[in-house]
């Protein structure tokens, strides 16, 4: 089925004497790309795509213009004036492709793993939040104004001249998918004000959705979209990235007509993925307004969430969300309070009414007064009432008509504080019991835990995300903190190393010097090294989803194991050559040479230990790609699990690299020293000190590529190391953030750890750059009160 943009684009190519396999050329885009955009069968065009076709059509400002504005609001010729029943989830296969291919069955396949581990991830997080314990609070909500949704016709997908009018589309948690279903253009956005339920909405709304969810419906998954930049990634690539962090499997080839791309790519560009779009309101300052530009810039079903005033400021800077309506949640009322909050105490032996009758009879009888007008006006959003029951109804010892003391709490503030600070406080009490099915709750001093919990909270405001993911966990120092840590931890490893096992060859004096110039230029090399690989570009190293397995049948394609082995070859001779030059230099100084014999030892030792390690280090690289297949594609990862999944793909990489790089140092030195004597003269070597030189530099180059470029690495470095030691986080880290979690601090998001909420993380990093003066006093062994750092991280 032909559409607007697919006429355009046809006519144009035409008028440029272009054949398709001309134009996918000069765009740098597959043949069957183009074929499907101009038969219409190739579903939502991404703007990158458009754009690289209209450079290579060299089109005029206008035309480049409409071929745009056609991709966005392209509508098929045989839509029905009458309200079509929903949007189709998956789009019709591209032209050559039939639904029932191998492609398309694979992914049907996939898409149905990712559904089951979808579900099973969010029912456990309902679980863990208590959303049913009694029941779900009646999250309701209202059509929002006219200014902030699109024309009912677009909304609608009806053709030029028909009839149109507004939808109806109020209801409450219950009926979301309902809702959803009545929304022809299949594109929600749900506003509400801090705390008002818009998260378990969207949770609600992907557990309705894929309970009735048939083969070929779109996957519903949540992506918290704070951490988008518009500006540095297309929202399709952006979702790819979230999908594979999440479901590491996902990376592994798509299969027949994928173009090679990944399974993941394939499921966003097929439309087998509904995006639950979270939180638009936590994208940065600035990037709001490109980030709904980008939204606009697709048709892609979706559900949005924001709170209203965020999103009303990013419409009023462009436009609103293209063919999008939108509702509002509203307030909990006072007769939600009363039937809701009398059930989540404990009875009272002999008592028929509650604790929480005093709070409700105030707001009852004097709805008008100081204190029955503060707590009317927090008590309104589903986050603050369960802060409330976790604080009073939850802690026997806990008496809500503290709630009514207007001389403690003078402001709905000071109520919203009080409750934030007293959940804390409530959540690390001991507690001997705890709930079936989850660990046992560790003993951590409250005061501590809020530091920790602060300086977490202050790290994700410094990165301006919402998603605590424990391989960035030490990005929010300055760069050069971060060079210099990594350098000192992998300089200590390697003099370590060096001293251990050169005991074996060389006297207890030798190598005692030995091993600290050995760990002080691996050091300095290895800083230098992670600068430009890692640090400079100002960006983590991501988790791998790879595996290693010995026997594996799935490994990397020869191309891409040459490219290592080529990678591994520069990279050996670099570092060889630089090792090598200054260890020689040190030899001459020490030895008092003059200064043509000092540059001429450190040559020599530079072009002997660079070819050295260049034989040994791109081999091994190339052997350790080969091993290299994918995981697999039901492992939905948590945070814990993906961090042990790479923990065991570093530790079988150290174990394939320390002897494969030993044994290859040393056979490189014995074909290595016999030429280099022949052009630098008698060169001292023998089968001792190679053997020594291939374990050390096994075992040093192992250590030295785990700590800089493995995330697995940078986590021990920064989250199990530096931080614990200077205080900021306690030396179990993941104990405590998986305790968090059982508490109800934490929430898991996929792969990663968010706060309950954003109000929570924000309450907490402010409180961690302003210590109270007793605050510090509690947490001993702790650097408080001493102001965070700051600068670029």
């Amino acid at each position: 089925m032909t559409s607007e943009f697919s006429a355009l684009l046809k006519r144009l190519r035409r008028a440029a004497n272009l054949t398709q396999e001309a134009l996918a050329e000069r765009a740098g885009v597959g043949v069957r790309t183009i074929r499907g955009l101009e038969t219409g069968e190739r579903a939502d065009p991404r703007v990158t795509t458009v754009r690289l076709l209209a450079d290579a059509l060299g089109l005029s400002p206008e035309d480049r213009e409409r071929l745009l504005a056609s991709a966005v609001r392209r509508t098929a010729e045989g839509d029905l004036p009458e309200e079509p029943p929903a949007p189709p989830a998956t789009p019709e296969p591209a032209a050559g492709d039939p639904a029932g291919s191998p492609f398309h069955q694979t992914l049907a396949d996939v898409s149905d793993q990712i559904a089951q581990a979808v579900a099973a991830r969010w029912r456990r997080e309902e679980e863990q939040r208590q959303v049913h314990d009694p029941y779900p609070l009646p999250v309701r909500w209202r059509t929002v104004a006219e200014e902030l949704t699109d024309h009912w016709a677009n909304i609608r997908r009806l053709p030029p001249g028909s009839a149109h009018g507004p939808l109806d589309l109020g209801g409450r948690l219950d009926a979301i998918v309902d809702v959803y279903r009545r929304i022809p253009s299949g594109r929600l956005v749900v506003l509400g004000r801090s705390g008002s339920g818009k998260t378990i909405v969207a949770v609600r709304f992907v557990l309705d959705r894929l309970a009735s969810r048939g083969r070929a419906d779109a996957v519903p998954v949540i992506f918290s979209i704070g951490s988008w930049d518009p500006t540095a990634i297309t929202l399709r690539d952006w979702l790819a990235a979230q999908l594979t962090r999440d479901h590491p499997g996902l990376a592994a080839p798509a299969p027949g007509p994928g173009g090679g791309t990944n399974l993941a790519d394939a499921l966003v560009e097929t439309g087998r993925i509904l995006p639950v779009l979270d939180g638009f309101d936590e994208i940065a300052d600035g990037l709001r307004r490109p980030a709904l530009e980008a939204l606009n810039a697709t048709t892609l079903p979706l559900l949005l969430t924001s709170r209203p005033s965020e999103y009303a400021a990013a419409v009023a800077e462009t436009d609103v969300l293209t063919s999008a309506a939108a509702v509002e949640l509203t307030d909990l009322t006072l007769d939600d309070l009363a039937d809701y909050l009398p059930r989540t105490a404990r009875k009272a032996r002999g008592r028929s009414a509650t604790a929480w009758e005093p709070v409700l009879s105030e707001l009852r009888e004097r709805p008008h007064g100081r204190a029955g007008t503060n707590l009317a006006a927090v008590l309104t959003t589903p986050l603050m009432v369960t802060l409330a029951r976790a604080v009073y109804s939850d802690d026997p010892d806990s008496d809500p008509a503290a709630l009514l003391d207007t001389r403690r709490f003078g402001t709905p503030e000071e109520l919203e504080d009080h409750l934030l600070d007293k959940f804390l406080t409530t959540a690390y009490q001991p507690r001997p019991e705890h709930r079936p099915g989850s660990a046992s709750l560790r003993t951590w001093d409250p005061a501590r835990a809020r530091h920790w919990l602060g300086y977490l909270a202050h790290h994700l405001n410094r990165l301006d995300t919402p998603n605590l993911e424990w391989w960035r966990l030490g990005y929010g120092m300055r760069r050069t903190t971060r060079t210099l840590v990594t350098a000192l931890v992998v300089g200590l490893a390697v003099a370590l190393v060096d001293g251990v096992v050169g005991i074996l060859f060389d006297s207890f004096a030798y190598q005692l010097i030995d091993g600290l110039v050995a760990g002080l230029l691996a050091g300095l090399l290895f800083g230098i090294a992670y600068w430009f690989l890692v640090a400079a570009k100002d960006a983590a190293v991501e988790p791998s989803v790879v595996r290693m397995k010995i026997r594996s049948r799935e490994g990397r394609s020869g191309r891409h194991t040459l490219r290592r082995l080529a990678l591994g070859v520069l990279c050996g001779l670099v570092f060889g050559a630089g090792y090598g030059v200054v260890r020689g230099v040190l030899n001459g100084v020490v030895k008092h040479a003059s200064l043509p014999v000092i540059l001429a030892s450190g040559l020599g030792d530079g072009l002997i230990y660079g070819l050295m390690l260049a034989l040994a280090a791109g081999p091994t690289l190339g052997l350790l790609t080969l091993f290299e297949t994918p995981l697999d594609i039901r492992s939905a990862l948590n945070p814990v699990s993906l961090l042990r999944t790479n923990g065991r793909t570093v530790v079988t990489q150290l174990l394939i690299w320390a002897p494969v790089f030993g044994a290859l140092v040393d056979f490189g030195s014995l074909a290595v020293i016999g030429p280099a004597s022949a052009v630098l003269g008698p060169v001292v070597w023998n089968l001792t000190a190679a053997l020594k030189l291939g374990i050390i530099s096994g075992l040093g180059g192992a250590l030295g590529y785990a700590f800089c470029l493995t995330s697995w690495g940078q986590w021990t470095v920064f989250s199990r190391l530096w931080l614990p030691l200077t205080g900021r986080l306690p030396w179990p880290v993941i104990a405590f953030l998986e305790d968090a979690y059982q508490r109800g601090v934490l929430r898991q998001a996929g792969a990663v750890y968010q706060f309950r909420h954003a109000r929570l993380q924000h309450h907490l990093a402010h409180a961690y750059r302003s210590p109270r003066p007793d605050t510090a006093e509690q947490v001993p062994g702790s650097p408080v009160p001493a102001a965070p750092e700051t600068g670029t991280p």
